[in-house]
């Protein structure tokens, strides 16, 4: 294995922090300019996981309009859609609903976590029973 490019990290660390904050427009003409949709860092969090997880539904939406992978988990087994739901964030869960992502894959996954946190809209959206009273 060769030593990356530090210019190449470079750029995959500002691709990473527009994923992080929003940054469509910019993010998505790199994308087009055919960095791949499904990049990932050193913990397998891909660009749509990172816009997931901060909250970012219009990136989330671009990406995945573009080919990203709404199933991909990280390296730790965490799928966006888990994420979001933890972060509390129904525009980026529906975002990835929207982008066919499945409320009961993953370990744990997006249904087993508004369970445990008691999101009964997210459950609702998910066709999954209300938690249980208490």
């Amino acid at each position: 294995m060769t030593e990356a490019d530090p210019e190449m990290q470079e750029l995959a660390t500002r691709l990473f922090e527009m994923a992080r904050a929003g940054r469509t427009a910019e993010l998505t003409e790199y994308v087009d300019a055919g960095v791949p949709v499904n990049l990932s860092n050193d913990r397998g969090d891909t660009l749509l996981m990172l816009a997931a997880y901060h909250g970012h539904a219009g990136t989330v939406r671009a990406l995945a309009a573009r080919g990203a992978d709404p199933e991909r988990a990280n390296d730790r087994g965490q799928r966006p859609l888990a994420g979001a739901v933890f972060k509390k964030e129904p525009d980026v869960v529906r975002a990835l609903l929207d982008a066919g992502a499945d409320p009961r894959a993953g370990s744990p996954s997006a249904a087993d976590t508004a369970r445990m946190f008691g999101a009964a809209d997210f459950l609702a959206w998910f066709d999954e029973p209300p938690p249980p009273p208490g």
